[in-house]
């Protein structure tokens, strides 16, 4: 499934059958990679805060299921962490604030603030790279926030990062 671009990847069944390309459109979840995957928990996290928080995630990805062709499991990973971010946003983004210099919170955009808050979540509760989630973080950042917020989000999660490094050396 290699070659996927992460900005592209949802491409609704309208679209498919208006594209004139022989190439298959139709995604299997098992197939996707993990650019893939923070992809569809970003517009997950961008659909929540939509709604207010208001609607469920599983009420979300039944409607993505729908209208992308996709079958994204209620017991799955993506669905588990996208619920685990919501629960803890507010203590998530108390930990990226103090990097904020000269910044109110209330001015980072509501795609640049998701995914630093989907990317201090990763640094925080999974053991992967901090140099792959700040990568990941900042291509999301690319394709979805404002032309620069690549830039902010990489300013913020190296300290981040730094401090949770420092933090994980000191527990052991």
């Amino acid at each position: 499934m290699g070659g996927l671009i992460m900005c592209s990847l949802f491409i609704s069944t309208e679209d498919v059958n208006t594209q004139e390309s022989e190439q298959t459109t139709s995604k299997s979840y098992e197939d996707l990679s993990r650019r893939d995957v923070r992809s569809l928990i970003f517009h997950f996290l961008y659909a929540a805060e939509a709604f207010e928080y208001e609607e469920s995630v599983q009420s979300i990805i039944d409607s993505f299921n729908r209208g992308f062709d996709l079958t994204i499991p209620h017991d799955g990973e993506i669905f588990m962490i996208v619920n685990d971010i919501i629960n803890k946003r507010n203590e998530l983004e108390k930990i990226y604030e103090p990097y904020l210099a000269n910044w109110r919170s209330e001015r980072v955009s509501v795609c640049t603030k998701l995914i630093l808050l989907f990317a201090i979540w990763e640094l925080k509760y999974t053991e992967t790279d901090a140099r792959i989630i700040i990568n990941e973080a900042i291509e999301l950042a690319k394709c979805f926030a404002e032309e620069d917020a690549y830039r902010f989000v990489n300013g913020i999660l190296d300290p981040v990062s730094k401090e949770f490094r420092k933090e994980s050396t000191i527990e052991h």
